[in-house]
């Protein structure tokens, strides 16, 4: 593929299209990058190599001009000396010179317009590689930002995972006996105490009803012993 149909094909491209029908769009992107930027180099070179001729040609042109001039001074001093055939021959010189120097000219003007042509192509290669880059920074957030919410929701299913709702409910289960232990042992403590207490009210009641069986006999003995 030649340089100008490699740039006519990049600079045609739909760089979102093509990045929406990619498999992987960041190496997508970086090679179209890659090439981008050699194509620029190669505009470059070329752009260089144009400008040599045109120096070149520059030169021919002023040294051809030189001679034309020449033949011109010629054709002159020998008109003087009444050489018409000599002057003859000096203009015919010149004309060639001159024809010479028109041909250069013509291919100075398209050289020149070559150059504007080289200009334009690596300012609208540019301008495509800025966005480029512009794009893939952003496909690389984006990138970012995609690898770190699946990561995120992969620790979320891992949390909702069976063998973790087990061990939730384990837990659970444990803490329920814990506490249903602890409601049994604060249950025994508190029917021992009743108990004692009851024991208490009973002991107080014998001891009424042995008070008062034992009132009639006392009352009986301290009779007798005042008769």
């Amino acid at each position: 593929m030649g340089i100008f149909t490699r740039f006519r094909d990049i600079i045609n491209s739909n760089i979102n299209g093509m990045l929406d029908r990619a498999e992987n769009p960041e190496k997508l992107i970086r090679l179209m990058i890659n090439e981008m930027e050699d194509t620029l180099i190669e505009i470059k070179t070329a752009c260089a190599a144009v400008v040599r001729n045109i120096n070149n040609i520059e030169h021919q042109i002023e040294t051809t001009q030189g001679r034309a001039g020449y033949w011109e001074e010629k054709a002159a001093l020998a008109v003087d000396k009444g050489r018409d055939d000599l002057a003859r021959d000096a203009l015919i010189e010149k004309r060639r010179y001159s024809k010479r120097v028109e041909v250069m000219e013509n291919e100075l003007v398209e050289y020149n317009l070559l150059i504007d042509q080289y200009k334009d192509e690596m300012r609208q290669l540019k301008e495509k590689i800025k966005f480029a880059r512009e794009k893939e920074k952003i496909l690389i957030q984006r990138h970012i930002h995609a690898f770190n919410k699946r990561r995120a929701h992969e620790e979320i299913r891992r949390f909702d995972g069976s063998e973790v709702v087990i061990k939730f409910d384990e837990l659970e289960n444990r803490i329920e006996r814990m506490e249903a232990e602890a409601d049994l042992i604060n249950n025994g403590k508190e029917s021992s105490l009743e108990a004692e207490l009851d024991n208490l009210a009973m002991d107080e009641e014998i001891e009424k009803e042995l008070q008062a069986l034992k009132s009639p006999a006392t009352k009986q003995k301290e009779s007798y012993l005042t008769d």
